[in-house]
Protein backbone atom coordinates (compact mmCIF):
# COMPACT_ATOMS: atom_id res chain seq x y z
CA UNK A 1 0.00 0.00 0.00
CA UNK A 2 1.60 3.51 -1.21
CA UNK A 3 0.61 6.85 -1.09
CA UNK A 4 2.11 10.33 -2.00
CA UNK A 5 2.48 11.45 1.03
CA UNK A 6 4.39 8.62 1.99
CA UNK A 7 7.22 8.60 0.16
CA UNK A 8 10.14 9.98 2.26
CA UNK A 9 12.12 12.19 1.06
CA UNK A 10 15.97 12.62 0.54
CA UNK A 11 17.35 12.19 3.67
CA UNK A 12 19.82 15.36 5.08
CA UNK A 13 23.13 14.35 4.56
CA UNK A 14 24.47 16.46 7.65
CA UNK A 15 22.00 15.08 10.04
CA UNK A 16 23.20 12.46 12.66
CA UNK A 17 22.06 8.71 12.22
CA UNK A 18 20.55 7.60 15.54
CA UNK A 19 21.78 4.24 16.57
CA UNK A 20 19.48 1.59 14.94
CA UNK A 21 21.19 -1.13 16.96
CA UNK A 22 20.00 0.25 20.67
CA UNK A 23 16.74 0.19 18.69
CA UNK A 24 16.83 -3.42 17.97
CA UNK A 25 16.31 -2.93 13.59
CA UNK A 26 19.48 -4.27 12.41
CA UNK A 27 20.10 -4.34 8.66
CA UNK A 28 22.71 -3.28 5.57
CA UNK A 29 20.18 -3.89 2.99
CA UNK A 30 18.92 -0.99 0.58
CA UNK A 31 15.39 -1.41 1.19
CA UNK A 32 15.73 -2.18 4.93
CA UNK A 33 18.01 1.11 4.80
CA UNK A 34 14.89 2.89 3.16
CA UNK A 35 12.54 1.71 5.70
CA UNK A 36 14.96 2.95 8.30
CA UNK A 37 15.14 6.25 6.81
CA UNK A 38 11.28 7.05 6.63
CA UNK A 39 11.74 6.03 10.24
CA UNK A 40 13.69 8.79 10.57
CA UNK A 41 12.15 11.56 8.71
CA UNK A 42 8.75 10.81 10.08
CA UNK A 43 10.18 10.68 13.30
CA UNK A 44 10.30 14.67 12.83
CA UNK A 45 7.38 15.17 13.19
CA UNK A 46 3.80 14.66 15.35
CA UNK A 47 1.56 12.90 12.39
CA UNK A 48 -0.30 9.52 12.14
CA UNK A 49 1.87 7.01 10.88
CA UNK A 50 0.92 3.53 8.98
CA UNK A 51 3.35 0.62 8.99
CA UNK A 52 2.58 -1.98 6.93
CA UNK A 53 4.76 -5.27 6.94
CA UNK A 54 4.13 -9.26 7.17
CA UNK A 55 4.39 -11.12 9.83
CA UNK A 56 7.30 -10.67 12.21
CA UNK A 57 9.26 -7.93 9.90
CA UNK A 58 9.39 -5.66 13.50
CA UNK A 59 6.47 -3.57 12.81
CA UNK A 60 6.36 -2.70 16.70
CA UNK A 61 9.86 -2.19 17.04
CA UNK A 62 9.41 0.67 13.88
CA UNK A 63 6.43 1.95 16.22
CA UNK A 64 8.81 2.02 19.33
CA UNK A 65 11.61 3.89 17.09
CA UNK A 66 9.25 6.72 15.41
CA UNK A 67 8.32 7.33 19.37
CA UNK A 68 11.63 7.16 20.99
CA UNK A 69 13.68 9.54 18.01
CA UNK A 70 10.40 11.89 18.31
CA UNK A 71 9.58 14.80 20.61
CA UNK A 72 7.04 12.41 22.88
CA UNK A 73 9.84 10.22 23.59
CA UNK A 74 9.79 11.37 27.46
CA UNK A 75 6.37 10.21 27.42
CA UNK A 76 4.39 6.37 27.31
CA UNK A 77 4.59 4.05 24.32
CA UNK A 78 1.52 2.30 24.97
CA UNK A 79 1.07 -0.87 22.58
CA UNK A 80 -2.44 -1.88 21.80
CA UNK A 81 -3.25 -5.94 19.98
CA UNK A 82 -6.46 -4.64 18.57
CA UNK A 83 -6.72 -8.69 17.47
CA UNK A 84 -6.87 -9.39 20.96
CA UNK A 85 -9.38 -7.11 22.37
CA UNK A 86 -13.32 -8.42 22.11
CA UNK A 87 -16.08 -5.72 20.43
CA UNK A 88 -17.47 -5.73 23.37
CA UNK A 89 -14.23 -4.19 25.31
CA UNK A 90 -13.18 -1.94 22.76
CA UNK A 91 -14.25 1.25 23.68
CA UNK A 92 -14.15 0.41 27.03
CA UNK A 93 -10.05 -0.49 26.74
CA UNK A 94 -9.45 2.61 24.40
CA UNK A 95 -11.71 5.29 25.84
CA UNK A 96 -12.44 4.45 30.04
CA UNK A 97 -15.61 4.38 31.17
CA UNK A 98 -17.20 6.11 34.12
CA UNK A 99 -18.41 4.17 36.98
CA UNK A 100 -21.96 2.21 36.41
CA UNK A 101 -21.37 2.46 32.83
CA UNK A 102 -22.12 -1.49 32.69
CA UNK A 103 -22.60 -4.24 35.48
CA UNK A 104 -18.68 -4.11 36.42
CA UNK A 105 -17.64 -0.72 36.51
CA UNK A 106 -17.52 -0.33 39.79
CA UNK A 107 -15.28 2.87 39.50
CA UNK A 108 -13.75 5.28 36.75
CA UNK A 109 -11.31 3.93 34.73
CA UNK A 110 -8.77 5.09 32.78
CA UNK A 111 -8.52 4.11 28.99
CA UNK A 112 -5.26 3.37 26.97
CA UNK A 113 -5.25 6.68 25.16
CA UNK A 114 -5.65 8.26 28.89
CA UNK A 115 -2.52 6.13 29.34
CA UNK A 116 -1.18 7.03 26.67
CA UNK A 117 -1.32 10.93 27.25
CA UNK A 118 1.46 12.65 25.96
CA UNK A 119 3.46 10.20 24.18
CA UNK A 120 2.68 7.50 21.43
CA UNK A 121 -0.28 5.18 21.04
CA UNK A 122 0.07 2.06 18.77
CA UNK A 123 -2.62 0.22 17.54
CA UNK A 124 -1.17 -3.31 16.43
CA UNK A 125 -3.69 -4.98 13.74
CA UNK A 126 -5.79 -2.94 12.99
CA UNK A 127 -6.67 -5.16 10.03
CA UNK A 128 -8.19 -7.18 12.69
CA UNK A 129 -10.87 -4.76 13.76
CA UNK A 130 -14.85 -5.83 13.30
CA UNK A 131 -16.62 -3.23 11.03
CA UNK A 132 -18.36 -2.25 14.81
CA UNK A 133 -14.95 -1.00 16.23
CA UNK A 134 -13.38 0.56 13.31
CA UNK A 135 -16.34 2.89 13.69
CA UNK A 136 -15.96 3.51 17.30
CA UNK A 137 -12.65 4.56 16.42
CA UNK A 138 -12.64 6.60 13.14
CA UNK A 139 -13.78 9.72 15.36
CA UNK A 140 -10.91 9.97 17.35
CA UNK A 141 -8.41 8.94 14.44
CA UNK A 142 -9.86 12.26 12.66
CA UNK A 143 -9.80 14.74 15.85
CA UNK A 144 -8.52 12.72 18.75
CA UNK A 145 -11.55 13.55 20.69
CA UNK A 146 -13.07 10.54 22.63
CA UNK A 147 -15.81 10.24 25.04
CA UNK A 148 -15.42 7.80 27.99
CA UNK A 149 -17.93 4.87 27.99
CA UNK A 150 -21.07 5.69 30.29
CA UNK A 151 -19.27 9.90 30.55
CA UNK A 152 -21.06 13.20 29.11
CA UNK A 153 -18.42 15.01 27.64
CA UNK A 154 -15.59 14.33 25.54
CA UNK A 155 -12.01 14.70 26.27
CA UNK A 156 -9.27 15.14 23.65
CA UNK A 157 -6.72 12.67 23.15
CA UNK A 158 -2.76 14.05 23.69
CA UNK A 159 -1.17 11.32 22.06
CA UNK A 160 0.59 10.38 18.48
CA UNK A 161 -0.80 7.88 17.01
CA UNK A 162 0.66 5.01 14.72
CA UNK A 163 -1.20 1.93 13.64
CA UNK A 164 0.89 -1.19 12.04
CA UNK A 165 -1.20 -4.12 9.69
CA UNK A 166 0.49 -6.98 8.13
CA UNK A 167 -2.70 -7.25 5.53
CA UNK A 168 -3.28 -5.20 2.53
CA UNK A 169 -5.65 -2.54 3.80
CA UNK A 170 -6.29 -1.31 0.12
CA UNK A 171 -7.71 -4.66 -0.50
CA UNK A 172 -9.50 -5.13 2.20
CA UNK A 173 -11.18 -1.07 1.95
CA UNK A 174 -11.90 -2.33 -1.53
CA UNK A 175 -13.74 -5.77 -0.62
CA UNK A 176 -15.36 -3.72 2.34
CA UNK A 177 -14.20 -5.03 4.97
CA UNK A 178 -12.12 -2.11 6.20
CA UNK A 179 -13.40 1.44 6.38
CA UNK A 180 -12.15 3.79 3.52
CA UNK A 181 -12.47 6.89 5.59
CA UNK A 182 -10.64 5.32 8.64
CA UNK A 183 -8.03 4.09 6.02
CA UNK A 184 -7.35 7.46 4.61
CA UNK A 185 -7.30 8.87 7.94
CA UNK A 186 -4.77 6.19 9.00
CA UNK A 187 -2.51 6.32 6.17
CA UNK A 188 -1.27 9.64 6.57
CA UNK A 189 2.24 8.90 6.63
CA UNK A 190 3.51 5.08 5.48
CA UNK A 191 6.36 3.42 6.17
CA UNK A 192 6.66 0.13 4.85
CA UNK A 193 8.95 -2.95 6.17
CA UNK A 194 10.50 -5.04 4.00
CA UNK A 195 9.98 -9.39 4.28
CA UNK A 196 13.44 -10.89 5.83
CA UNK A 197 13.71 -12.56 1.94
CA UNK A 198 14.14 -9.49 0.47
CA UNK A 199 17.07 -8.11 2.57
CA UNK A 200 19.84 -9.80 1.33
CA UNK A 201 22.74 -10.15 4.03
CA UNK A 202 21.03 -9.40 6.64
CA UNK A 203 20.13 -12.62 7.74
CA UNK A 204 23.07 -13.63 8.71
CA UNK A 205 23.81 -10.68 10.18
CA UNK A 206 20.86 -10.67 12.42
CA UNK A 207 21.79 -14.20 13.58
CA UNK A 208 25.25 -12.82 14.35
CA UNK A 209 23.63 -10.47 16.63
CA UNK A 210 21.22 -12.61 17.70
CA UNK A 211 24.14 -15.36 19.03
CA UNK A 212 25.81 -12.17 20.21
CA UNK A 213 22.73 -11.77 22.87
CA UNK A 214 22.45 -15.17 23.40
CA UNK A 215 26.37 -15.70 24.85
CA UNK A 216 25.10 -12.78 27.14
CA UNK A 217 21.75 -14.14 28.50
CA UNK A 218 23.68 -17.53 29.24
CA UNK A 219 27.09 -16.86 30.04
CA UNK A 220 28.26 -19.20 27.49
CA UNK A 221 30.97 -18.80 24.23
CA UNK A 222 29.07 -19.40 20.93
CA UNK A 223 28.90 -18.87 17.05
CA UNK A 224 27.32 -19.91 14.31
CA UNK A 225 28.96 -23.12 12.29
CA UNK A 226 30.65 -22.56 8.16
CA UNK A 227 27.69 -23.95 7.23
CA UNK A 228 25.32 -22.29 8.61
CA UNK A 229 26.85 -18.78 8.06
CA UNK A 230 27.38 -19.80 4.38
CA UNK A 231 23.31 -20.59 3.99
CA UNK A 232 22.25 -17.63 5.56
CA UNK A 233 23.82 -15.89 2.60
CA UNK A 234 21.59 -18.34 -0.05
CA UNK A 235 18.16 -17.27 -0.48
CA UNK A 236 15.46 -19.01 1.58
CA UNK A 237 11.82 -18.09 1.94
CA UNK A 238 11.92 -17.32 5.77
CA UNK A 239 7.94 -17.19 6.00
CA UNK A 240 8.06 -15.63 9.71
CA UNK A 241 10.70 -13.11 8.96
CA UNK A 242 12.78 -12.01 11.44
CA UNK A 243 10.94 -13.28 14.16
CA UNK A 244 11.27 -16.97 12.45
CA UNK A 245 15.27 -15.81 12.49
CA UNK A 246 15.18 -15.34 16.13
CA UNK A 247 13.73 -18.52 16.94
CA UNK A 248 15.51 -20.57 14.94
CA UNK A 249 18.43 -19.44 16.15
CA UNK A 250 17.66 -19.22 19.99
CA UNK A 251 15.88 -22.71 19.87
CA UNK A 252 19.40 -24.02 17.63
CA UNK A 253 22.16 -22.02 20.89
CA UNK A 254 20.08 -24.02 23.10
CA UNK A 255 20.18 -27.53 21.37
CA UNK A 256 24.20 -27.22 20.49
CA UNK A 257 26.08 -29.13 22.82
CA UNK A 258 29.57 -27.70 21.51
CA UNK A 259 30.68 -24.03 20.97
CA UNK A 260 28.83 -24.14 17.15
CA UNK A 261 25.77 -23.56 16.84
CA UNK A 262 24.36 -25.43 13.62
CA UNK A 263 20.96 -24.06 12.06
CA UNK A 264 20.07 -27.24 9.72
CA UNK A 265 20.23 -24.90 6.93
CA UNK A 266 22.68 -26.55 4.74
CA UNK A 267 21.68 -28.81 1.82
CA UNK A 268 21.74 -32.18 2.75
CA UNK A 269 21.48 -31.88 6.73
CA UNK A 270 17.96 -31.74 8.72
CA UNK A 271 16.50 -29.07 9.98
CA UNK A 272 16.63 -28.05 12.97
CA UNK A 273 12.57 -27.94 13.45
CA UNK A 274 10.86 -27.36 16.53
CA UNK A 275 9.96 -31.24 17.00
CA UNK A 276 12.25 -34.11 16.19
CA UNK A 277 11.04 -36.90 13.79
CA UNK A 278 10.22 -39.72 14.88
CA UNK A 279 13.20 -42.11 15.14
CA UNK A 280 10.87 -44.93 14.01
CA UNK A 281 9.71 -45.00 10.74
CA UNK A 282 6.09 -44.59 10.76
CA UNK A 283 5.77 -47.59 8.11
CA UNK A 284 7.30 -49.98 10.66
CA UNK A 285 4.04 -49.30 13.02
CA UNK A 286 0.69 -50.42 12.55
CA UNK A 287 -1.72 -48.48 10.93
CA UNK A 288 -3.90 -46.97 13.67
CA UNK A 289 -0.17 -46.72 15.83
CA UNK A 290 1.63 -44.88 12.55
CA UNK A 291 -2.01 -42.58 11.87
CA UNK A 292 -2.16 -41.45 15.70
CA UNK A 293 1.81 -40.64 15.85
CA UNK A 294 1.18 -38.52 12.85
CA UNK A 295 -1.69 -36.65 13.76
CA UNK A 296 -0.06 -35.98 17.07
CA UNK A 297 3.26 -34.44 15.31
CA UNK A 298 0.51 -32.37 12.90
CA UNK A 299 -1.11 -31.04 16.30
CA UNK A 300 2.45 -30.15 18.24
CA UNK A 301 3.72 -27.84 15.06
CA UNK A 302 0.27 -26.42 14.58
CA UNK A 303 -0.42 -25.54 17.77
CA UNK A 304 3.45 -24.42 18.26
CA UNK A 305 3.16 -22.31 14.78
CA UNK A 306 -0.25 -20.79 16.07
CA UNK A 307 1.01 -19.55 19.37
CA UNK A 308 4.09 -17.69 17.45
CA UNK A 309 1.49 -16.05 15.13
CA UNK A 310 -0.34 -15.29 18.22
CA UNK A 311 2.90 -14.14 20.19
CA UNK A 312 2.18 -16.16 22.56
CA UNK A 313 -1.17 -14.91 23.41
CA UNK A 314 -3.31 -17.93 24.47
CA UNK A 315 -7.13 -16.26 23.91
CA UNK A 316 -5.98 -14.71 20.35
CA UNK A 317 -4.55 -18.43 19.22
CA UNK A 318 -7.77 -19.88 20.63
CA UNK A 319 -9.89 -17.51 18.10
CA UNK A 320 -7.17 -17.99 15.46
CA UNK A 321 -8.15 -22.04 15.68
CA UNK A 322 -11.59 -21.31 15.96
CA UNK A 323 -11.60 -23.19 19.26
CA UNK A 324 -13.09 -22.56 23.10
CA UNK A 325 -10.30 -21.20 25.34
CA UNK A 326 -10.27 -23.49 28.08
CA UNK A 327 -10.29 -26.57 24.94
CA UNK A 328 -7.57 -24.66 22.91
CA UNK A 329 -5.21 -24.46 26.74
CA UNK A 330 -5.76 -28.69 27.30
CA UNK A 331 -4.26 -29.15 23.68
CA UNK A 332 -1.55 -26.70 24.60
CA UNK A 333 -0.86 -27.98 27.75
CA UNK A 334 -1.10 -31.92 26.50
CA UNK A 335 1.89 -31.28 24.56
CA UNK A 336 4.33 -29.11 26.54
CA UNK A 337 4.05 -25.85 24.78
CA UNK A 338 4.15 -22.84 26.93
CA UNK A 339 2.07 -19.56 26.26
CA UNK A 340 5.26 -17.70 25.36
CA UNK A 341 5.58 -19.96 22.19
CA UNK A 342 8.59 -21.57 23.20
CA UNK A 343 9.41 -25.06 21.60
CA UNK A 344 9.05 -28.25 23.79
CA UNK A 345 11.70 -29.26 25.60
CA UNK A 346 13.93 -32.59 24.22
Amino acid sequence: MTAPSSRCPVADQDEAEPDWAALDLVGRSPCFRDALACLQQWSRVDATVLICGETGTGKELAARALHYLGARSGGPFVPVNCGAIADSLLEAELFGHVKGAFTDAKQDARGMISLASGGTLFLDEVDALSPRAQAALLRFVQDHSYRPVGGARFQHGDVRLVAASNADLDALSGRGAFRHDLLYRLNLLTVALPPLRQREGDALLLAQVFVQRLCRTYGVQRQLDAPSREALQRPHPWHGNVRELEHLVHRCFLRARGNAIDLGLAPGRAANAPFHTPAEPTTALGFAQAKAQVIAEFERRYLYELLQRAQGNLSLAARLAGKERSRFGKLVKKYGLQRDADPPRT
